[in-house]
């Protein structure tokens, strides 16, 4: 059976003391309360701003029982692409993850792109240099715009041993269908919410205020029993970040997926 673990995307959140937290505890200590929970987490600051090294050896001395990594690329690779500069980004963003590859915790680099992020021969382009450029780490790529979704892409990721990121999200046009696709070793699921009506808002993080239900969860279980038996590993993060909303739905689903004898780390 893949190494599965699920976690959150982020754990840095005082909105989650009290639903997760305890109400008392310090800042400095949430990792380390967290790691006696989950085995994976997936860090998102690195998209705001450029991470170093001294700041992830700090967090992964605050990790604890071997919690691994998935992390978020900056927006110089993805969002906001400098075609002079993004080369020399990618090679300072590369040397900072050092501390968590050399630990042998690093577990993903994901490259989330934009729904602005068209299907067309210059993006085509950009992603296809980007994975060369990076192409020691382990990837993953999520799109946010449905038309990446055929089979010359998933093909091409194939060949690179690249992880297709498979999406949960509201069903709204436009926004890519969620997949049971596996490109690579690694399998890859992000669970956003279905918050159809403030996914388009201004307000970034009310488009992440969804709590899933039980029956939500449990339809994606056989689909991960499936994807698991392609993989030699799988990393699940459900990115719905609200009041600890995301840690309750990995919660919810570790459990689902036990009781399928699928049971994570």
């Amino acid at each position: 059976m893949a190494d599965l673990r699920i976690g959150t995307s982020g754990y840095d959140y005082t909105d989650w003391k009290g639903p997760f937290y305890p109400a008392d505890l310090d800042r400095a200590e949430f990792l380390g309360f967290y790691s006696g929970r989950f085995t994976t987490v997936e860090l998102n600051f690195s998209y705001y701003r450029m991470p170093t090294r001294t700041q992830l050896a700090g967090i992964l001395r605050r990790g604890e029982g071997g919690i691994d990594f998935s992390i978020k690329a900056h927006e110089s690779l993805t969002h906001r692409v400098d075609p002079a500069a993004w080369r020399e980004a990618a090679r300072t963003y590369a040397h900072s993850l050092a501390p968590l590859a050399e630990a042998g915790r690093l577990s993903a680099v994901l490259f989330q792109f934009p729904f602005s992020f068209h299907y067309t021969p210059d993006n085509r382009r950009h992603l296809d240099r980007l994975l060369a450029e990076l192409h020691e780490l382990p990837r993953v790529v999520e799109f946010r715009n449905a038309e990446w979704l055929n089979t010359r892409v998933f093909d091409a990721l194939r060949e690179r041993g690249v992880a297709f990121c498979s999406v949960d999200e509201p069903a709204l046009k436009g926004l890519p269908a969620a997949l049971d696709i596996v490109t690579s070793p690694l399998a890859y699921i992000r669970f956003h919410g279905r918050n159809e009506r403030n996914w388009w808002g201004s307000d970034a993080a009310a488009r992440f205020d969804y709590l899933y239900s039980d029956d939500e969860l449990k339809g994606w279980a056989g689909r991960i029993v499936s994807m698991l038996r392609s993989a030699q590993s799988m990393r699940i993060y459900f990115n719905n970040h609200r009041r600890g909303q995301a840690a309750a739905n990995a919660a919810m689903l570790r459990t689902i997926l036990a009781a399928e004898g699928a049971g994570p780390r």
